[in-house]
């Protein structure tokens, strides 16, 4: 690995803009930290969702969008997350703390039929938000500074359809369209120098693929299920256009740019930015009271590029397991009997490595939902809380350790809408 990729992960002045999305300094590399997780309750169960079936009637699953035979209400959900997240390195003995909030989540869905559901939805799919500087003085007392500044986001807009073949047997299809600006530049001077030489690349996405998914829901016993299910993500079908700019500059007081000199532009248009994935899901659990999965997630690793210079991202998998409990929904005395509380793992081999060193992510995830009103549970609405406590990276060959304490909260509308009425 050329020292140009491990600078920024080394540097130990860098920092994020608080509020933001994205505050990792590996959003550095290729698309940025990528945010996608689907639901709050999903989220709290360590992210199973390609075999899991709500048991009642008011959530629909975008990450299998055939799991949605139960749906018979419209729900809206809206949801947020906060993210607090505590760097540390041996280089330089650095120790920082970030936050961010942001809507994490919008999506409304309904049934068409009794066998066909649909669902709409929007969420932020990765953002990069950084600025690492890294400064050395040669034998000669020649400060050199590197500078290297990142910002933008993708966004995701989803609709998902559910038809199911039987009792048992459902198909599903997700259309994934992606949208959103990415930005990178790195600035090198030196203290001789008048100038500042900048190279930047501006990406501009808009770009689509196309998700299928099948699940299996068979009861074993009187009151027992099992399910199983799977998802494959196709690659890309649009464009990413990207435009690479090696200039000469300074600055003036407005930050504005002066003097610029054009060395060297370039044009391209890829087709890899978001890779083939698929994933494979098995659960067990008892009828509305229950449930317990595991679920591996599979993306294949792309050709990118990082400022205008070759970049890998490699294979990687994600292995989870969750469930969730409920003591009573039709105990109408005793609230907490109709919480559902919901708990989970997983553990992410992640496709950046440096220097040999994989930058892998583990974490422990746990939430309940909170029902609105003393109503049937197959007609809750309510509030999702989830909690996600982990780690990413580590600090051998002086990288990044980042901790993280996740919070989401949803809020999930559901009823009857969208039937005709009937009156004696």
């Amino acid at each position: 690995m050329k020292r140009f990729f491990v600078l920024p992960l080394v540097a130990a002045s860098f920092f994020v803009t608080a509020q933001s999305i994205g505050n990792s300094p590996y959003a550095a590399f290729g698309i940025g930290d990528v945010k996608y997780d689907n639901t709050t309750d999903i989220n709290a169960m360590g992210g199973i969702s390609t075999a899991y079936i709500g048991d009642f009637n008011n959530s629909f699953n975008f990450s299998n969008p055939a799991a949605n035979k139960n749906l018979e209400l419209t729900t809206i959900k809206f949801e947020g997350s906060n993210e607090n997240n505590f760097y540390k390195s041996n280089y330089g003995d650095v120790n920082v703390t970030k936050h961010s909030s942001y809507l994490s989540n919008i999506s409304i869905a309904f049934p068409l039929s009794s066998k066909v559901k649909f669902g709409l939805g929007y969420q932020p799919y990765s953002s990069k938000n950084y600025s690492i500087i890294e400064q050395e003085i040669s034998s000669t007392g020649i400060r050199r500074a590197s500078l290297y500044r990142g910002n933008g986001s993708i966004s995701t807009v989803q609709a998902a359809f559910s038809y199911q073949l039987n009792p048992e047997f459902g198909l599903g299809l997700r259309s994934n369209f992606y949208f959103g600006n990415l930005y990178d530049i790195n600035e090198l001077t030196y203290s001789t120098a008048e100038l500042i030489n900048g190279y930047e690349t501006k990406n501009k996405i808009k770009t689509f693929n196309f998700t299928l998914g099948a699940a299996y829901q068979k009861k074993v016993h009187k009151d027992r299920k099992l399910t199983l299910g799977a998802t494959y993500t196709f690659g890309n079908t649009g464009q990413m256009e990207t435009r690479f700019t090696n200039s000469t500059y300074f600055y003036t007081p407005g930050e504005e740019k002066n003097n610029v000199k054009i060395i060297e532009q370039n044009f391209s248009e890829d087709q890899n930015l978001i890779p083939m994935e698929f994933s494979l899901g098995a659960g067990y659990g008892k009828d509305a009271k229950w449930f317990v999965g595991t679920q591996l997630d599979y993306k294949k690793g792309e050709n990118t590029q990082f400022l205008g210079q070759p970049f890998v991202n490699n294979n990687s998998y994600k292995i989870a397991a969750g469930g969730w409990y409920l003591p009573n929904y039709n105990n109408f005395r005793n609230y907490f009997s109709r919480v559902t509380y919901r708990y989970g793992a997983y553990y992410e081999k992640g496709n950046l490595a440096f220097n040999g060193t994989n930058i892998n992510k583990f974490a422990l995830t746990g939430g309940v939902t909170l029902p609105f009103e003393n109503r049937s549970g197959s007609r809750m609405s309510g509030i999702d809380l989830g909690l996600e406590l982990g780690q990413r990276g580590t600090l051998n060959n002086d990288l990044i350790r980042q901790n993280f304490v996740n919070l989401k909260i949803g809020i999930n509308f559901a009823d009857k809408w969208f039937n005709k009425k009937l009156y004696d």
